[in-house]
C-alpha cells in the first residue's frame, strides 16, 4: 500500500537511532545497541562536574565513529521525499539522532531535538567561547582554550531537558499537522512517544515504522508496521531511492 503524500499539507516525520543502524551506528536499546557501558551513568550531565574521563571515554568514540559514517538508503530516501513535495505542503524532519547524516543526505528541514554531537560546548555556563566542530583525541577530556573549563558535547544529556528554543521549534513544526510518521524508534518514550501524542490531537494520522513491536502499545500510534526501515519506506512511499 502506497500513501499519496499529495493529500497531506504538513507532514512531519520522526527518526530514532533505529534509522542509522545500517550507517554503522549503534542504538541505545534493542538487538543493536550500545551495551559495552552504562549510558546513563556515562552520559550524565553530572559526569561533567565528577567525571569528565567518564563522559569523553563514550562520547569520544562515538563522535568519532559518527564523523566517518555515511548517510544510508532511509537518509536519503526522506530527502528525497522532501524535495518532491509541492509549494503548498509542509515538510519538517525531527530527529532524535544527533549524527547530523540527514543533512548530509540533503534533508533541509531539519530539527536536531537532541543537538547535534559534532559542536562542542564549554560546560562554563559564563564563558562566552561559540560552539566548535573538529576532531577530537578519542577519551581525553577536551578544555576550553579561553577559560580552561572542560568541553562537552553539543547534545542535550541524560539529566537535562530539551532546549527551550527546540521545543518552540517542535511545536511549531507540529501545529496543524495531517501526517506524521516515526521511523526507527520504539514510540514509548519521551520525546517520541510525547511528540506523537501532540501530533495526534491536531488530528493527525499516526504510523510507526520499527524493527521491534512497541511494549508496552502506545495507542496515540494508529498504525504500526514491522520490519526494516528501508523496506517499508520503500513499500509505504514514493521515494525514487
Amino acid at each position: 500500500m502506497k500513501l499519496d503524500l499529495e493529500e497531506y499539507k504538513n507532514i512531519i516525520f520522526l527518526t530514532g537511532a533505529g534509522v542509522s543502524v545500517d550507517s554503522g551506528l549503534p542504538t541505545y536499546r534493542g538487538e543493536n545497541s550500545t551495551t559495552a557501558v552504562d549510558i546513563q551513568y556515562s552520559g550524565h550531565i553530572d559526569r561533567i562536574k565528577d567525571n569528565p574521563k567518564a563522559l569523553w571515554e563514550f562520547y569520544g568514540p562515538l563522535r568519532q565513529s559518527i564523523q566517518k559514517a555515511q548517510p544510508n538508503a532511509v537518509h536519503f530516501m526522506l530527502a528525497k521525499l522532501e524535495a518532491c513535495l509541492a509549494d503548498d505542503q509542509r515538510f519538517c524532519l525531527l530527529t532524535q539522532n544527533v549524527d547530523g547524516l540527514h543533512q548530509k543526505a540533503g534533508s533541509k528541514r531539519v530539527i536536531e531535538l537532541h543537538g547535534n554531537i559534532e559542536t562542542l560546548v564549554c560546560s562554563n555556563g559564563e564563558c562566552n567561547t561559540e560552539k566548535v566542530y573538529g576532531s577530537l583525541s578519542a577519551e581525553n577530556p577536551p578544555l576550553c582554550e579561553m577559560c580552561g573549563s572542560v568541553l562537552r558535547p553539543g547534545i542535550v544529556l541524560f539529566g537535562e531537558p530539551m532546549p527551550v528554543s527546540t521545543e518552540w521549534s517542535m511545536k511549531k513544526a507540529l501545529r496543524s499537522c495531517d501526517l506524521f510518521v516515526a521511523v526507527g524508534t520504539s514510540g514509548t518514550v519521551s520525546p517520541a512517544s510525547n511528540i506523537v501524542r501532540s501530533a495526534r490531537y491536531e488530528g493527525a494520522r499516526t504510523i510507526l515504522l520499527n524493527l521491534e513491536p512497541m511494549v508496552p502499545n502506545n495507542s496515540y500510534f494508529v498504525e504500526e508496521y514491522l520490519g526494516d526501515a528501508s523496506v517499508l519506506m520503500s513499500g509505504l512511499f514514493d521515494t525514487g531511492v
